[in-house]
């Protein structure tokens, strides 16, 4: 292995490849630029330092150098080994994939400071040819059906229930009493008052809902049912139980007429059907040309990653798998690590992430591609409208410097994406707005 060694007086460093993507950087400091670095800062310490017995800046030197000199020369040494890393590599033309392991060899003072810096550098990125890449782009448009059926999604979403006295069917909704009990005695969560249960919902145990079919108002029955083996309260999971049921009220279930006060409840102050239907329209249409470009996406991404295999950092893939295991915690709403699966449940995707990441910004570098603030106004809207306080969002967002970055990378794979679709065979495929986005489609 090659070693640093100080020529001239001048700092030097020496890269070797270890394995794969690894690289150690031994670099070697001239003990007069150490030397003169300490006593900088040694006297303007004498400025503004104050000792038993001395005026304040009137410290002697040689006692500031004998009271504080191990404590600056130990900060000079960790300051000048980030500062000469970075020369170093700079020098080396290296891109780190991530911060160094750093390695001391030689730091006692009076003689020149050596180390080791062990890291990842990002692979070399040649990206195939895009014209050898051939995408679908779903052709489709929002069509009257389409808008007429929405709106009656939103009519199902603000249900009208009125009582009736007849024995309840599906679609009713009833207000139940009801104990449950194991072996005879009530399990938690086995006691219930005004509980509402849409019957055809499938909300609670098969047996109470077909149980309730035909029961009026003030009618009560005993009967049987068995806990799914997996049910989500594991205390009461697989087991046999008696419920007690009473009724307290049949609803027969309708729909709101669409007029004037049903725009209103839709965000159309002025009741106005024409503008809500318009307004339904615009946002399907936002909805469609979402679907159309997640599509084309998904395909480019797919063929980029397949074509244009990669020797991945490391750090890289262990960060993003650390990354994909805190959204699943926050989605689960845990901070259990017993709850969350091991990094072999997240390796595939972290992968694909990471190296779609080094080939858009590959993308981002040869086209010379620069952010384009009005994409980053764009996107700071749109994640800021559904805050009950968009403004005070936005100014959040704006005072966040970490933030602001997320945005203004995404924004930049955008552009980065919409390059590469120019540079592929786009072939038109006819689809419709409900087979893009799923509208109407139960699971």
């Amino acid at each position: 292995m090659n070693k640093a060694a100080v020529v001239n007086g001048k700092m030097q460093a020496s890269v070797t490849t270890t394995q794969g993507l690894e690289r150690r950087l031994e670099v070697a400091v001239p003990g007069e630029r150490v030397a003169g670095e300490v006593d900088q800062r040694l006297k303007r310490l004498a400025r503004t330092a104050r000792l038993k017995g001395f005026r304040p800046g009137k410290v002697p030197y040689a006692v500031v150098r004998q009271q504080f000199g191990s404590q600056v020369h130990a900060q000079t040494v960790s300051d000048l080994m980030q500062s000469t890393f970075a020369e170093a590599v700079s020098q080396h033309r290296l891109r780190p994939a991530g911060g160094p392991r750093i390695e001391p060899i030689a730091v006692e003072p009076g003689s020149e400071l050596r180390y080791a810096a062990i890291f990842e550098v990002l692979p070399d990125v040649t990206l195939k040819p895009l014209d050898a890449i051939a995408v679908e782009r779903p052709s489709a448009a929002v069509t009257d059906d389409d808008v007429a059926a929405m709106i009656e999604s939103m009519r199902a979403q603000r249900p009208v229930f009125s009582v009736v006295e007849r024995p309840a069917r599906d679609g009713d909704r009833v207000t139940l009493e009801y104990e449950g009990r194991i072996d005879g005695a009530v399990f938690p969560g086995g006691k219930g008052e005004s509980m509402l249960v849409t019957i055809g919902a499938h909300r609670i145990l098969t047996e109470i809902e077909q149980a309730l079919v035909g029961m009026v108002a003030g009618d009560a029955k005993t009967i049987p049912a068995v806990f799914p083996e997996d049910y989500g309260a594991k205390a009461v999971a697989g087991k046999a139980a008696e419920f007690d049921l009473k009724v307290g009220k049949v609803e027969e279930r309708s729909l709101p007429p669409v007029d004037a006060e049903f725009a209103r409840e839709f965000g159309v102050p002025d009741g106005d059907l024409e503008r809500l239907s318009g307004e339904v329209r615009a946002s399907m249409e936002r909805e469609l040309a979402e679907a159309i470009r997640t599509r084309l996406r998904e395909q480019l991404f797919n063929a980029l990653y397949r074509d244009n295999p990669l020797d991945l950092p490391h750090s890289m893939l262990e960060e993003q798998i650390r990354e994909l295991q805190a959204q699943m915690a926050r989605r689960m709403g845990t901070a259990d690590p017993q709850q969350i699966p091991g990094r072999e449940a997240f390796e595939a995707s972290a992968r694909k992430r990471v190296a779609l990441g080094l080939l858009l910004s590959e993308i981002v570098r040869s086209q010379g591609l620069k952010v384009d603030r009005a994409r980053v106004e764009q996107r700071l809207d749109s994640v800021t409208a559904s805050h009950p306080d968009p403004q005070e969002a936005r100014r959040q967002y704006l005072a966040s410097r970490e933030a602001m970055e997320q945005l203004e990378s995404s924004a930049l794979e955008d552009q980065a994406l919409d390059w590469a679709l120019t540079q592929v065979k786009v072939v038109d495929q006819p689809s419709s707005f409900r087979d893009l986005t799923g509208f109407g489609q139960t699971a």
